[in-house]
């Protein structure tokens, strides 16, 4: 009996791991490539990948609630939570009490917390350009209301 020897895996871009692929796969490589290149480029900053987003986010929607943060970000509360955290000690961020609401608890980035989102930032630009410098704005547009989409149909169905 002749037993069988595996497929050899073929690289990125090539077989299953390229146009032949299925989208949800493809797409969770391309998530996983971004995520890489952004940890080493964020290395020396001592910055991960979620206090990047979690430090976005709360610059992009200031007095965000920790709740609003966790779905924003796509993290669960306790991990907003220990970010947080993390951020408040480092000076990064501000927590208030909701006006209203006092169990709620509103939060802002610090100067100092908006300098380093914008070093972050240079450096995500820095990745994301050669991934769409061959596109036309039109592509690029296209591009994005597709991922939107996707989001919107699969998030639908829940």
């Amino acid at each position: 009996m002749h037993k069988k020897s595996a497929a050899p895996v073929p690289p990125t871009g090539e077989g299953m791991r390229g146009e032949k692929g299925h989208l949800p796969y493809l797409l969770a490589q391309a998530n996983a490539a971004v995520r890489h290149a952004l940890e080493r480029a964020f290395a020396d900053l001592a910055v991960t990948v979620p206090q990047f987003s979690v430090l976005t986010m709360i610059d992009a929607y200031p007095g965000i609630s920790g709740a609003e943060l966790a779905r924003l970000t796509l993290l669960t509360p306790q991990t907003i939570n220990l970010i947080v955290k993390n951020l408040e000690r480092d000076g990064l961020i501000v927590k208030t009490p909701d006006d209203v609401h006092g169990r709620v608890i509103r939060i802002e980035t610090t100067a100092r917390g908006r300098q380093l989102r914008s070093r972050c930032r240079t450096r995500a630009d820095a990745i994301e350009g050669p991934l769409v410098d061959d596109l036309s704005d039109a592509e690029q547009r296209t591009i994005r209301r597709w991922l939107v989409r996707v989001t919107q149909s699969l998030h639908a169905r829940d």
